[in-house]
């Protein structure tokens, strides 16, 4: 195979995964500790690596998920592609970006000897542009959850109506008239009662639901 000519050969492609999930009623987000002095020491930041010559970025994401956080998200999708000329101080990287969901239960099961979920109004300082990586996986998370049924993959397969409406308020920062919103989410035929009820609490339990498909949906608009 005839190479590049040398003034294309100037940048490495990497990847970076953006994991959300809710533990105790908080957003959480996988990180793992970043070691690249003089640069970064012991700084966090999201998991990733770069891109192997035999591989595209869906197999490196793949790759990083199997082999390096030991963790199977249950939403993936491809967020952005990061290309700042100053993103990497070592050389020159492009970072392609995803951002996927997690149930509340591989959170809770969830052990690794460096990566973590961690609350993400604790994280101040990432490396690299990480920072800005995660400003934008917020928007597109909070975005996807007024036409999509993105919010099924935060819960966990059944749920009350009440922890349908914590994903809402906590991904979005916003407060829902209780009546309003759960007459609008039952309104678009994309949950249905399971006939259960939740268990291990004191008061009256709660019903519980669950999401009509198990793959993500368009639904008209949720403000």
């Amino acid at each position: 195979m005839q190479k590049a000519p040398e003034q294309f050969r100037f940048a490495a492609v990497a990847v970076d995964v953006v994991v959300f999930g809710m533990r105790d009623n908080e957003l959480c987000v996988l990180v793992d500790a970043v070691h690249r002095p003089p640069h970064y020491d012991n700084i966090l930041g999201f998991p990733g690596a770069m891109v192997l010559p035999e591989e595209n970025t869906d197999e490196t994401a793949a790759r990083v998920f199997r082999d390096k956080v030991q963790l199977k998200p249950i939403h993936l999708e491809q967020l952005y592609t990061f290309s700042d000329i100053s993103r990497d101080a070592r050389n020159r990287v492009v970072s392609v970006a995803y951002v996927g969901c997690v149930r509340p239960n591989q959170i809770e099961t969830y052990s690794h000897a460096s990566a973590s979920f961690v609350p993400v109004r604790t994280l101040k300082k990432m490396a690299y542009d990480h920072n800005s990586m995660l400003q934008l996986a917020l928007q597109r998370l909070a975005s996807k959850l007024e036409y999509t049924t993105i919010a099924q993959f935060l819960l966990p397969t059944h749920f009350t109506l009440t922890e349908l409406q914590n994903v809402y308020e906590i991904v979005k920062r916003t407060t829902f008239d209780k009546r309003n919103f759960r007459k609008k989410i039952l309104s678009l035929g994309i949950i249905a009662e399971t006939g259960d009820l939740q268990s291990g609490v004191q008061n009256r339990p709660a019903a519980l639901y669950k999401f009509s498909k198990s793959t993500i949906q368009k639904i008209q608009f949720l403000g």
